[in-house]
C-alpha cells in the first residue's frame, strides 16, 4: 500500500547493506528491502537506503476490557484503549481484521494523532493499559514504543496483540516501554502455517520464545478452526510446547466464527474447546481457558493448588476477583501475572 510522506519517518529497526538495500529487524521475515521497495507486511520501505516507518496515525481507536485482548492475569477487570494501524506481515486465511491488514487496505480514514495525544486519551477514557493491536503491531514497533513511553509517563501498562513473529531487536526496543504481549499461535503445523499465513512455524516458536526469555508478560491464544488445527494430536503438540516453556502461561482457547476467505468453515463447536482444553490440564498447564462462546466453560482463573475459584468472569466482564494485590490466593499459592 501507498503511504503519504507525512505518515512515515526513519525507523530504528534495520541495518544497511551493500548497494542500496536495507533488512528490516521488526520481525522475523526480516525483510531485505531494495530501493523503493517495500517489505511483505507493506508499510515498510526503503527510500534512498533508509528504513520508512508508519508514525504519528491510527486506523482506529477504541476503549476495551482488558479481557477482550484476551489478557486474564493482567489487571482484571481494567479498561485499555485499544489502537492499529494498517497492514500485516501474514495473510491468513481467517483473518478478521483483512480490511485494513491486507495490501489493499487505504490509508484514506487513517487519523493523524501524535503519541502525546493517544496517551492523554487513553488517561481520559480511564484506561490502566494501552494495547497495539487490530493489525500486526510489530510492523509499526517505533511508533508503538513511542506511544508507550508517553503513556509510562501516565503510569499506563502497555501491550501487543501480535502473531508472535517477534526479532530479539524488536523485543530489545519494546521492553523498556511495554509489560505485556498476547501472542496468536495459529497452530502446530509448519506447512499449514506456511499455506494459510504465509508464515514459518519455527519463526513464530523462536518468537515466543525471545518474548518469555524477555521478561514480557505473556499469554497464548489459540483460534481452533475445524479441521484446520483442532486435532487431538496437533492439540497436544501445542500444549507440550508451552508446558515446557512454563505451566504457567495461560492459554486461552477460542471458537472460529467463519470469515474472509474461510467462510465456508463451520463454527467451532463448544466441545472442541473444552476437548482441547482437558488436553492441556491433562499436559500439566495449570490457566487454560474457553472464549468466544457465550456461557462457556472454563473462563474463570482457579488456584492451581487447592482449586478455590479466584476470578470469576462471564464474556469479557470480571463478576467476582478474590485475588490481593499481590496476586496470592488466600491459601498462600501465588497466582503469576501483573495485579497492580
Amino acid at each position: 500500500m501507498r503511504l503519504p510522506d507525512g505518515l512515515l519517518r526513519e525507523g530504528g529497526l534495520y541495518a544497511k547493506l551493500p548497494g542500496g538495500d536495507i533488512r528490516c529487524l521488526a520481525c522475523a521475515h526480516r525483510c531485505r528491502i531494495h530501493a523503493g521497495g517495500h517489505g511483505i507486511c507493506g508499510v515498510r520501505s526503503n527510500a534512498g537506503g533508509r528504513l520508512l516507518a508508519p508514525w504519528g496515525w491510527i486506523s482506529g481507536a477504541a476503549p476495551d476490557p482488558v479481557e477482550k485482548k484476551p489478557f486474564f492475569h493482567a489487571l482484571p477487570g481494567a479498561r485499555t484503549l485499544s489502537f492499529g494501524t494498517l497492514g500485516c506481515n501474514f495473510r491468513c486465511d481467517f483473518c478478521q481484521n483483512w480490511n485494513i491488514s491486507g495490501a489493499d487496505a487505504s490509508p484514506a480514514a487513517c487519523e493523524e494523532v501524535s503519541a502525546a495525544a493517544l496517551a492523554a486519551e487513553a488517561g481520559a477514557a480511564g484506561a490502566g493499559i494501552i494495547v497495539s493491536t487490530y493489525n500486526e503491531p510489530l510492523i509499526t514497533s517505533e511508533w508503538a514504543a513511542a506511544v508507550f513511553a508517553e503513556g509510562k509517563k501516565k503510569g499506563l501498562r502497555a501491550g501487543f496483540v501480535s502473531n508472535g513473529y517477534a526479532t530479539p531487536e524488536a523485543a530489545a526496543l519494546l521492553r523498556p516501554v511495554m509489560d505485556l504481549w498476547k501472542v496468536d499461535l495459529k497452530g502446530f503445523d509448519e506447512e499449514k502455517y506456511a499455506r494459510v499465513c504465509g508464515a514459518r512455524l519455527d519463526r513464530v516458536l523462536d518468537g515466543i520464545r525471545t518474548i518469555k526469555a524477555a521478561g514480557f508478560w505473556l499469554e497464548l491464544v489459540t483460534l481452533l478452526i475445524p479441521g484446520f488445527n483442532d486435532s487431538d494430536a496437533e492439540i497436544g503438540r501445542m500444549a507440550d510446547f508451552i508446558a515446557g516453556l512454563s505451566r504457567d502461561i495461560p492459554w486461552h482457547l477460542t471458537a472460529f466464527h467463519p470469515d474472509h476467505r474461510m467462510t465456508g468453515t463451520p463454527p467451532t463447536p463448544p466441545q472442541t474447546l473444552y476437548r482441547a482444553r482437558a488436553a492441556a490440564l491433562k499436559k500439566g498447564l495449570r490457566y487454560v481457558y474457553c472464549g468466544n462462546v457465550p456461557g462457556a466453560r472454563g473462563q474463570d482463573t482457579a488456584c492451581p493448588a487447592c482449586g478455590k475459584i479466584l476470578i470469576e468472569r462471564e464474556g469479557f466482564a470480571v463478576r467476582r476477583n478474590l485475588l490481593g494485590r499481590r496476586g496470592s490466593c488466600p491459601c498462600g499459592e501465588k497466582i503469576p501475572g501483573i495485579w497492580e
